[in-house]
């Protein structure tokens, strides 16, 4: 109870989580840190993979290591790893900064092209993000939407509140439309069965967050929230994306979940395998000008 509370520094963490969850410490590292802490042991190196496919509730891949969930095991190896000699955890250690080209720009809106591995929005220890950099430059700026960190690609910004809320509209009722460009890994092996899927056609999954392993989301028949993505493949492993909805983690759990594609995106770290980026670029997109009216179609160079 102590270690949970101290874990959390924050009163209203502590207050929504008052007691470890149950399941929490029943994974492979704390049992085998309190077998080496019982047995005078002093643990040198770990680390934990997933061994056979993956299941619909747990999109795993065959061989590939993963750290322990966030809501789980996290506060508990927190405290049981103190005093040895370990790595810095990559969360604290921050991002590299990058430069932020823009594609359009007039008076009202700005269009960027964000790299791979550039935050949108400030996170809970980076502040450096699309929306930082473009509120130095035009105060009172608003992004109109978001792309995972490792997600590249187009990013629309409004200048003024007063441009943003027309935008956010367009999106509210799916009148934006956008092109993604995914380099999906290589077809099924013996530990990662999919089935066999046409060049395109609709993928529904509604998906949830997963409360005790954030940002993971979860495919969730009864409870998810409607999730729908048309697809193209252009080559063997080369997939065009259109999200019909906007759900966290959309394209990237479509794609490497067995009811989908069963082919998760090439560096996808959370549902694949890690790579040097994630390959998934955000390559069209389609809107209303929200002060002229005019109908908007912009493009980015796929970068892989």
């Amino acid at each position: 109870m102590d270690i949970w509370q101290e874990y959390y520094s924050r009163p209203k963490l502590r207050q929504r989580y008052p007691l470890p969850p149950g399941g929490t410490g029943d994974c492979c590292a704390p049992k085998l840190l309190q077998y080496a802490y019982q047995h005078g042991l002093r643990p040198l190196c770990m680390a934990e993979f997933w061994w056979g496919a993956a299941t619909k509730e747990e999109l795993r891949q065959h061989l590939n290591y993963y750290p322990s969930c966030r809501g789980k095991c996290k506060p508990i190896l927190t405290w049981m790893l103190q005093g040895l000699e370990v790595d810095p955890d990559p969360e604290s250690l921050g991002f590299a900064r990058k430069e932020l080209p823009v594609v359009y720009e007039d008076a009202h809106i700005v269009v960027v092209d964000k790299p791979s591995g550039m935050l949108s929005t400030p996170g809970r220890i980076e502040e450096f993000s699309v929306e930082t950099v473009m509120r130095q430059r035009y105060e009172g700026s608003v992004i109109g939407h978001r792309l995972d960190m490792g997600t590249s690609g187009l990013l629309i910004v409004a200048k003024s509140i007063d441009v943003y809320r027309p935008l956010q509209e367009q999106f509210v009722h799916h009148e934006v439309r956008k092109r993604y460009l995914a380099r999906v890994e290589a077809a099924a092996t013996p530990y990662a069965p999919s089935a066999p899927r046409a060049r395109s056609g609709c993928i529904e999954l509604p998906l949830r967050p997963d409360p005790m392993n954030r940002p993971r989301q979860v495919v969730d028949l009864e409870h998810g929230k409607r999730a729908v993505t048309d697809y193209e493949f252009l080559s063997d492993n080369l997939v065009a994306l259109y999200p019909q909805t906007g759900r966290t983690h959309q394209l990237r759990i479509h794609c490497a979940h067995p009811d989908g594609l069963g082919r998760p995106i090439v560096g996808d770290e959370l549902y694949g395998t890690k790579g040097s980026r994630l390959m998934l670029h955000a390559a069209d997109i389609w809107f209303r000008h929200p002060v002229t009216g005019l109908p908007m179609h912009l493009e980015s160079p796929c970068p892989f």
